[in-house]
């Protein structure tokens, strides 16, 4: 058995596999590592590429495409390793990222799982968007990072290279130990794609697990290669699994001032969507309310289980401040401007 697994998940993604896996096997590879794909059932040629061209990586083919959350459930359940990491095709690694990793949770065995620091692929000096160095989340279920909030990225000048307990590590490069992932209950299937990692650290936080961001492993993330964030379809995936996140983890009367707020947020932002011009978009948020509402039953059992399981209800990582107001009124827009 390997100490650690490393696994990208493709979808269509050929090209990517072309210009990253060389790095990923060059930098992870030992004899306590191995490198898999899982493939959703690309259509591109992808896995005839795998084979012909590193016919030593094992590939998972599955015979749909299961999404992000389902197609990494998959995959996990084919590795008998102690660490996993849920790796994106579009990730640039670096030398010494996954061993870093590794040893710090090796060192600390209260971790279920770490992230590197993650920087822009196309802008080396910036944090990515999509997990920077370390995530967190507001009192109303909006996700920001260390190094980057709403639409403002910083440059990385090494102030946010402390090691620090976050709310959620990114899905682009989630390093986890198999056992909790899997006691956790793994992504959510129906979120398909988006948010589903953060709705994994929030059940794992609430179980007592810890979560810390490493920034001593860096990666670069290229970001938005199955999906550009203009997308129609993000945009409602966002929004929808967002409400659901909060559905399944917010309880009691908190759970209802926060979805009624929610509900003015959304609205405000659909009107700002129809003011840019953006109907798709708009029409996105709008049916991502609509579909909400549609699964509520189906997700009613997940809720239950979620507030038995929940020993921490005041997690230290959840940010009891509001991150619009910080941003819009008073012009916080980096995060070491926060006040905790």
């Amino acid at each position: 058995m390997k100490k650690t697994s490393v696994i990208l998940l493709n979808w269509n993604g050929r090209k990517l596999l072309e210009q990253f896996l060389p790095l990923v096997l060059q930098h992870s590879l030992s004899d306590d590592c191995e490198v898999w794909v899982a493939d959703n059932c690309s259509s591109d040629g992808s896995v005839a590429f795998l084979h012909e061209q590193f016919p030593d990586v094992p590939v998972m083919v599955f015979d749909k495409n299961y999404g992000f959350a389902e197609g990494y459930n998959r995959a996990l359940q084919q590795v008998d390793s102690h660490y996993v990491v849920l790796l994106n095709s579009d990730v640039e690694t670096t030398p010494g990222w996954l061993e870093t990793l590794t040893d710090y949770m090796d060192k600390h065995p209260e971790m279920a799982a770490v992230q590197p620091k993650i920087r822009s692929y196309t802008n080396r000096s910036q944090f990515e968007y999509a997990g920077a160095s370390g995530g967190f989340i507001d009192r109303f279920a909006y996700p920001f990072c260390r190094g980057r909030i709403l639409e403002t990225v910083e440059e990385d000048s090494g102030q946010y290279d402390d090691p620090i307990p976050v709310f959620w590590a990114t899905g682009a490069a989630l390093c986890i130990r198999r056992e909790a992932y899997l006691e956790a209950g793994g992504l959510d299937a129906g979120f398909f794609a988006h948010m589903e990692e953060i709705d994994l650290c929030w059940r794992l936080n609430a179980r007592g697990h810890s979560i810390v961001c490493v920034p001593s492993s860096v990666v670069y993330h290229v970001g938005g290669a199955s999906l550009n964030k203009d997308n129609p379809k993000k945009m409602y995936l966002n929004f929808r699994n967002n409400l659901l996140m909060i559905y399944k983890n917010v309880y009691g009367r908190r759970f209802l001032f926060t979805i009624m707020v929610r509900y003015l947020f959304d609205l405000l932002a659909y009107l700002h969507l129809l003011v840019q011009g953006q109907f798709s978009n708009g029409c996105a948020v709008i049916n991502a309310h609509r579909d909400f509402l549609k699964l509520l039953p189906s997700y009613k059992h997940a809720r239950r289980e979620n507030r038995e399981r929940t020993t921490v209800k005041h997690i230290p990582t959840h940010y009891k401040g509001s991150i619009l107001w910080n941003y819009y009124f008073r012009g916080k827009k980096t995060f070491g401007e926060i006040k905790w």
